[in-house]
């Protein structure tokens, strides 16, 4: 009788979604703390401050960053969680579909808002 060995197939293959994950949430996190911390010790005083405070390049490309990050980490977790609670492929493929939809055009607004009349 021939004994088979079972070959692991796919081992790991979502680890490096997982590490990014925690990676997009730490950096959300710090630039949470960071903007709340900002807002809380100089208030802007006006829509002018305001609109002055994001008119540099820097506060501008890390808020998109912001975004993008919050884009992928919730698709990561969105995606993990159609695979684990909707079963019919068709259906889990087209809310995956309907979820990636909507976060690109929210990217989208993102950039159309801090870029906006640039």
């Amino acid at each position: 009788m021939k004994r088979y060995a079972k070959t692991p197939v796919g081992a790991h293959y979502g680890t490096g979604d997982w590490l990014l994950q925690r990676f997009t949430g730490l950096f959300m996190a710090v630039y949470t703390a960071a903007a709340a911390g900002y807002f809380l010790w100089e208030p802007p005083r006006s829509y002018g401050e305001l609109k002055s405070l994001f008119s540099g390049s820097l506060l501008r490309v890390g808020t998109m960053l912001f975004a993008a990050a919050l884009a992928y980490h919730a698709w990561v977790g969105m995606r993990d969680i159609l695979m684990d609670y909707v079963k019919p492929t068709v259906v889990r493929l087209a809310m995956e579909v309907a979820v990636g939809l909507v976060l690109v055009a929210y990217l989208i607004w993102s950039a159309s808002i801090l870029w906006a009349g640039r």
